[in-house]
């Protein structure tokens, strides 16, 4: 028979009494509810059979450390991933672990005081953060940034009976996630998707929940999405940057050299959106420079509108510059400044930075000054159109510039054209493949980009522009960021000189190598059968250009100091230079302050990390739409020439369109073939048969991925293949018995 209660004595233990001290006691262990709720002896069993039933009714949850709350219920302090934006541009998170099946509740970033300082949070950055329930969810106030997710998984999300999966794009991750119901967080089959893996394992597969869609992969535009995302390129700007954009005002002519009656034009790509520099070039009326020429380049003066320390500044320097894609361009600055403000259009008046140089008849400067000057670009033209009447036949609207502007501007050219031949810089012949999409957004053609005098002209009126600004910060003693280029590497050089003995050539390894050295080697090829592929050779030999605080010069230039001047729209380095430029020579406060010269060599870094992200994903990007443009071909044979030798195949590039695949080693021939990796070729075992770099072969097409970019061929026809001269068959039977 039940003791009774005497008065004063608690109720007895049920649910609601639980429930009650849970909304009271929020995450707290079963010691604390016991303590809370004056729970004693026997009872305690009682108490755990309650918290497991109300566990298992989905009514509380517990956590990974056994600390109990009702359901939905997020804990004081919390680890959050933030997801996105709202209509008012505040920042959304989740937590980073959620396990129920209904959605998380709705959680908006706040600032507060115990917030971190530093630049904007970003989507899919983690913070540690002190959680406040409001009506509809939580505020939350950042105590501490973690960094970015620790791993996330880009691919293709299919549903088949009711299952979800994900297709990784990566060619790397070789297994596929399960997606359960309560993760897909609405995704659709064939949506492209951001999944985040999960702990445990179902079917034998790892879990992975869905944190963000991307779109159908049935759309053309989905090709760059993926390459985009892949590689981490920011794509949304935050608020704060988009409202400086917003409030931004044209700069005023006040206390600015007046170049707004030179006849300057921008000449661009076709396609161009932003135009960032303009020319002119006139003839010297000095009489002790006789021949002589004066060029000015002026640049968009972006550092007028982006402020050290702002929103839009600590925006550009993480995107580092603006990436190019078949069909959009993510730009480095918001497009009220890159494709308005900032960019010098036709009969618009626009702040810049000039440079006004002399230069003498053959080409050698003689002096320059920078100007922080307003002008209005006379003409916008396309380097065809410049390139037109360069020959003598301008277009009809453009006669009168083509007189004012572009005759002199071809005569200054040809004078730093032989200066720039008697400097040798190294000169590259590589075809750049140039993606041509039509109206419904997918690809029409593949063809080479003509390489015109035109586009060669502002090359070289560029590098004398940043060469002008790298003199003028190092004569001021004011601290920069250089544009670098060191020499090739030993080993690499190495590497070099066994190639050309395998087409005839020699080399000698202890020379003091320049530029000039490979473009002697690039002559004597020149026409021949392995001109293309020595091309490639050349560019692998050479280190990559990085930024860097420290000068150690331009290899591939040949150039003892060089900086990035021309493009502050769309790199970041460009922008440092221009500060540097007010700051040393006084043309405002708006120059590069302290804290910046004190993070130069971090900048650096960081940009070039940044640029070399850019590269990857605009090739990947192209990869990725010459895949889905020879989806169709598939069965179709082509001429190609083996571009890499590899142990596992052979590298080929087509010639009609440049598209680059894979030839498996072990689709090749019937015997059993050995990568020589000294001769650049795989030999077959019995025969000697040899496939080497630089060959031609008739190859087939098997296989084309839009997914990954790849291509996969085999070889088309055996006689293209060819014994090494320097080793018979009796050779090879007797290698074998080795």
């Amino acid at each position: 028979m039940p003791r009774k209660r005497a008065p004063g004595d608690a109720p007895p233990l049920d649910k609601a009494r639980v429930l009650e001290a849970l909304a009271k006691e929020s995450h707290g262990s079963k010691r604390d509810l016991a303590r809370a709720l004056g729970v004693k002896g026997a009872e305690r069993v009682t108490l755990k059979r309650i918290l497991k039933e109300l566990e298992s009714e989905g009514a509380i949850a517990r956590s990974a450390r056994h600390r109990y709350a009702p359901a939905g219920e997020l804990p004081e302090v919390a680890v959050l991933e933030i997801v996105g934006q709202d209509p008012n541009g505040e920042l959304l998170a989740r937590p980073e672990r959620w396990e129920r099946d209904d959605p998380p509740p709705r959680i908006i970033i706040v600032p507060g005081r115990d917030s971190e300082p530093g630049p904007a949070l970003g989507i899919g950055e983690r913070v540690l953060a002190r959680l406040t329930r409001v009506e509809d969810g939580y505020d939350a106030r950042v105590i501490k940034r973690i960094g970015a997710a620790v791993h996330r998984v880009l691919g293709v999300y299919r549903e088949h009976a009711g299952h979800g999966r994900i297709v990784p794009i990566d060619r790397k991750t070789r297994h596929e996630f399960i997606v359960e119901s309560r993760d897909k967080s609405g995704a659709s089959s064939n949506e492209l998707v951001i999944a985040e893996p999960l702990v445990g394992r179902s079917s034998g597969l790892p879990r992975a929940r869905v944190i963000e869609r991307l779109g159908s992969m049935s759309e053309p535009r989905a090709i760059s999405l993926i390459a985009i995302h892949e590689h981490g390129i920011p794509t949304e700007f935050p608020r704060e940057a988009l409202e400086e954009a917003e409030r931004a005002k044209p700069a005023a002519a006040k206390r600015r050299t007046d170049l707004r009656d030179i006849p300057l034009v921008t000449i661009d790509p076709e396609d161009a959106r932003d135009h960032d520099d303009a020319v002119w070039a006139g003839p010297d009326s000095d009489p002790a420079n006789k021949g002589g020429h004066i060029v000015i380049v002026a640049i968009a003066d972006v550092a007028h509108y982006v402020k050290p320390g702002s929103a839009l500044d600590a925006e550009a320097r993480k995107r580092g510059n603006s990436a190019y894609f078949p069909d959009r361009v993510v730009p480095m600055l918001p497009e009220q400044l890159s494709a308005d403000l900032c960019s010098l259009r036709q009969d618009e008046e626009r702040p810049c930075l000039a440079v006004r140089m002399i230069f003498d008849a053959a080409g050698r400067k003689r002096r320059h000054e920078f100007l922080r000057a307003v002008m209005r670009s006379a003409s916008r033209l396309t380097y065809a159109e410049a390139q037109r009447a360069f020959g003598g036949r301008p277009d009809r609207d453009k006669r009168e510039i083509a007189a004012s502007t572009l005759v002199p501007l071809w005569n200054a050219y040809r004078a730093l054209a032989e200066a720039r031949d008697r400097r040798a810089p190294l000169d590259l012949d590589l075809p750049e493949r140039r993606v041509i999409l039509g109206a419904d957004g997918r690809v029409s053609s593949i063809a080479f980009r003509e390489r015109l005098e035109s586009m060669r002209l502002i090359e070289e009126m560029m590098v004398q522009a940043n060469v002008a600004a790298a003199e003028t910060l190092e004569k001021a003693r004011t601290p920069l960021i250089y544009r670098v280029h060191e020499q090739p590497s030993l080993e690499k050089l190495h590497a070099f000189a066994d190639y050309l003995r395998t087409i005839g050539m020699s080399f000698a390894k202890g020379q003091v190598v320049k530029p000039a050295t490979f473009n002697r080697i690039l002559a004597s090829a020149k026409g021949g059968p392995h001109t293309d592929v020595l091309n490639d050779v050349v560019l692998r030999t050479q280190a990559q250009a990085v930024y860097a605080a420290e000068n150690i010069g331009h290899f591939g230039l040949n150039l003892q100091r060089y900086a990035h001047f021309t493009s502050p729209i769309r790199r970041y380095a460009d922008l440092v230079v221009h500060r540097a430029l007010i700051r040393a020579l006084k043309f405002g406060d708006d120059g590069l302050g302290d804290a910046e010269l004190a993070k130069l060599a971090e900048t650096a870094e960081h940009i070039s990390m940044c640029e070399r992200r850019a590269m990857a994903a605009e090739r990947d990007s192209t990869d990725r739409y010459v895949a889905a443009f020879m989806e169709d071909r598939v069965g179709a044979v082509f001429p190609s020439r083996i571009t890499g030798v590899t142990r596992f195949g052979l590298f080929v590039r087509l010639k009609e369109t440049g598209a680059d695949g894979l030839i498996p080693i072990r689709t090749i021939g019937s015997e059993y073939f050995r990568h020589d990796e000294r001769r650049h070729a795989l030999v077959g075992d019995r025969t000697g048969t040899a496939y080497r770099l630089g060959d031609m072969v008739t190859v087939r097409l098997l296989e084309a991925t839009p997914l990954t970019g790849g291509l996969r061929f085999e070889l088309a026809e055996e006689t293209t293949a060819r014994l090494t001269p320097s080793r018979s068959r009796a050779q090879s039977r007797t290698a074998r018995r080795r």
